[in-house]
């Protein structure tokens, strides 16, 4: 059976445990616990074939929440909600290959993401090859 690694990164305190938690046990956490999401195994079935899904946490290394520097930038660059447009512009600009939103909260989207990344590890996009200069 082929395994297929998910390791979800982010900066701290955005809800990776959370969305972890939420895909995999169909619930939303009560409390804030930090990082205690232990790697998950689970079967998943694609095009009528087991692959093993392997979910990995990672501790976000810096909260800026109460960082009073990126309050204030925030505050005077008028910050909002990203909205799906931006979402989708900030995703071909970083060459990613999905943008997919969700609620760990609702799970609305939730396993659309999962899923999602599941056929980009099983169908990667094709890369363009890059132009050469060849000197003679």
């Amino acid at each position: 059976m082929q395994t297929i690694k998910c390791v979800v990164v982010g900066d701290g305190a955005v809800g990776k445990t959370c969305l972890l938690i939420s895909y995999t046990t169909n619930k939303f956490p009560s409390e804030y616990v930090p990082t205690v999401f232990d790697n998950y195994a689970v079967t998943v079935m694609i095009g009528g074939e087991p692959y093993t899904l392997g979910l990995f946490d990672t501790a976000g290394n810096v909260d800026l929440r109460e960082d009073s520097n990126t309050i204030e930038k925030l505050a005077k660059n008028k910050q909002r909600p990203l909205y799906p447009e931006s979402g989708e512009k900030l995703a071909r600009e970083l060459r990613a290959v999905k943008y997919v939103e969700c609620s760990a909260l609702t799970q609305r989207g939730l396993k659309n993401v999962f899923d999602e990344a599941i056929l980009a590890a099983l169908e990667p996009p094709e890369t363009k090859p890059k132009k050469r200069c060849v000197l003679l």
